[in-house]
């Protein structure tokens, strides 16, 4: 059905293009996803762009209803509102960047985000203007297009950032209104991404465009949408080479499972893997680790910040600005890139995925990896320090900061990035029960064999990870998983905020809380006699090793004071220690 056309770029036009490019991404998701073979193979560009965008649009709608601005169609030939009958262009631009930056996914998505960032600084800089027109919309495409590739370390031409740069260079030639720059913008766009495959050898072996700028040319298709009240043709792509029977075999415009498999096993083949071509030497192996994470820090914090991590990893790619920032980058040592933000300021959100050996990467052996990896653990942390603990030990991270609980979308990607044809879910939390269910389900429709172990800490996530073992069949691996999951009772020490009504009586803001199994088992005052009192009672019923995670707001000698304990009171009792960070609680305890 035809949109009803805007004629100016104000407000409620960035609302109609953020949905419009929601629902084009939503039809194109599985598609880019097949062609996603450069910079890493892993088959989620198209997911990752539109979950970034749907942050965006939440946002702009949140602005919306805090107006309570009437839905209705605007007709295209009257004058636009004054900026008092609802959210202004830098309202609505400015939420739009917002949202895409705290919800960009992976190395496209955080290259996305800050397109929509830069347009949004040229569109908010017109104050309280109400809208602009066709030489705004130019503008905010050419500073969108120079800033995206100034926030990528080294950037590569056959990207989503040629596509970019090719869109603003064709907007630049046109005077006339939005509907024609977008249009002239789209053009260019969609020729740069033909192109694509010749300026990139990995597209070119496996026959496809680069995924993250088509997922451009989708977003620019919709704002053409937005001025014209018309999608543009559907974008048509080189088909995958794919030999079969000694012949290759041409399909149709839709990426099918040939042209899939085809993609990746030429992207193996390619060899260069995630190094933005700065790699020399063909045996380097490259990075392990995927990590996200935003970040509250000045600008000289981030500076020093890029630097550090350019020399840790590669696919750097750092966004944002006034205060907020989301950092990607691929790493072989995770923690040291978590390690890296929290020197530099305020880290959360923090996401680490391991491609896996076989994955998407390359190991220059000239041996095309497997598509999938056969299993994989996914686990929702509290804390930078578990998630750099659970990554360390292969599994696929999310993380949930206190009041921050992640989506069942969230635990969906995470489940996705995997990379896996089997996976087990670790909630790590009872709250999140049904969330991690309703993710496990959606991820098997897609496929996917997951099997939800209800850990309820963090802790019984450790020792069911420490009795993963990949190699056995997978229903055997799931009942030694959750077996040493179920064997282990969980505590944690906190600070109540608030009074409150618990088991162990009447508390006050400022206690000290100690809850054994979910219950409040110990009320006091003191961080270290409380977590004594808790280990206590929970070694009472036995016990052979003793897990402590500490908090940032731990006492600095809590942890020798614990371990001392037990190895007088509890002969053959071993303790081991971990650093949780930002965890919410100041300890955890895990006796098993």
């Amino acid at each position: 059905m035809a949109q009803v056309p805007q004629r100016f770029f104000d407000a409620l036009a960035v609302r109609t293009w953020c949905g419009l490019s929601l629902r084009a991404l939503g039809r194109a998701r599985e598609e880019i996803d097949a062609i996603n073979v450069y910079p890493v193979a892993d088959g989620d560009t198209g997911t990752n762009l539109y979950l970034t965008l749907e942050s965006a649009v939440a946002a702009v709608e949140a602005v919306f209803a805090a107006h309570e601005v009437d839905e209705g169609p605007r007709d295209a030939t009257e004058a636009p509102p004054d900026a008092g009958d609802g959210p202004s262009l830098a309202d609505a631009v400015g939420a739009m960047a917002h949202g895409a930056l705290i919800g960009a996914r992976g190395n496209s998505g955080t290259i996305l985000a800050q397109l929509l960032r830069g347009m949004a600084q040229v569109l908010a800089a017109r104050g309280d203007s109400a809208h602009t027109e066709g030489p705004g919309l130019r503008l905010a495409l050419r500073h969108a297009a120079a800033s995206a590739r100034q926030a990528v370390a080294h950037p590569v031409e056959g990207t989503v950032l040629t596509v970019a740069s090719a869109a603003a260079d064709a907007a630049d030639g046109v005077e006339g209104d939005c509907a024609e720059v977008a249009r002239a913008a789209y053009e260019g766009a969609r020729a740069a991404l033909a192109a694509t495959p010749g300026q990139l050898p990995a597209l070119e072996r496996a026959g496809v465009v680069d995924a993250g700028g088509h997922g451009l040319v989708t977003v620019l298709a919709a704002l053409v949408e937005t001025f014209t009240g018309r999608a543009p043709g559907p974008v048509a792509m080189p088909h995958a080479r794919v030999a079969h029977g000694g012949e290759d075999r041409a399909g149709s415009d839709r990426v099918g499972s040939d042209r899939v498999g085809a993609a990746r096993a030429c992207a193996a083949e390619e060899g260069h893997g995630t190094q933005q071509e700065r790699a020399t030497d063909e045996d380097e192996r490259p990075p392990a680790f995927e990590v996200i994470y935003l970040l509250e820090a000045e600008d000289a914090a981030v500076a020093r910040l890029r630097q550090r991590l350019d020399a840790l990893g590669d696919s750097l790619v750092v966004v944002g600005g006034d205060g907020l920032w989301n950092v990607h980058v691929h790493v072989d040592d995770a923690g040291a890139a978590v390690e890296a933000g929290v020197e530099a300021g305020r880290p959360y959100r923090i996401r680490i995925t391991h491609f896996g050996h076989g994955d998407a990467h390359t190991t220059g052996t000239g041996r095309p990896p497997r598509e999938r990896t056969q299993r994989a653990v996914v686990a929702v942390v509290p804390g930078e320090g578990l998630a750099a603990l659970y990554a360390e030990a292969g599994a696929t991270t999310l993380l949930a900061r206190p009041g921050e609980p992640p989506a069942s979308g969230e635990l969906v990607q995470a489940v996705r990035r995997a990379h896996a044809r089997e996976v087990v879910l670790l909630p790590n939390d009872a709250e999140l029960r049904h969330t991690a269910a309703a993710a496990a389900e959606q991820a098997r429709a897609g496929g996917i064999r997951v099997a939800l172990i209800p850990t309820r800490s963090a802790v019984q996530g450790i020792a069911a990870l420490a009795v993963h073992e990949p190699e056995r069949r997978f229903d055997e691996d799931v009942v030694a998983m959750t077996s040493a999951a179920g064997a282990t009772r969980h505590a944690e020490v906190t600070v109540a905020e608030r009074q409150s009504w618990t088991t162990a009586g009447i508390c006050q803001a400022g206690d000290v809380l100690g809850l054994i199994d979910g219950d409040v088992a110990v009320i006091g005052a003191d961080v270290a006699q409380v977590a004594a009192t808790v280990l206590d009672r929970m070694l009472s019923a036995g016990g052979e090793l003793v897990t402590l995670v500490l908090g940032d707001e731990a006492p600095p000698d809590v942890a020798d004071h614990l371990e001392a304990r037990v190895r007088e009171a509890y002969l053959a009792v071993d303790t081991v220690v971990y650093r949780g960070g930002r965890q919410g609680a100041v300890l955890l305890v895990g006796v098993e």
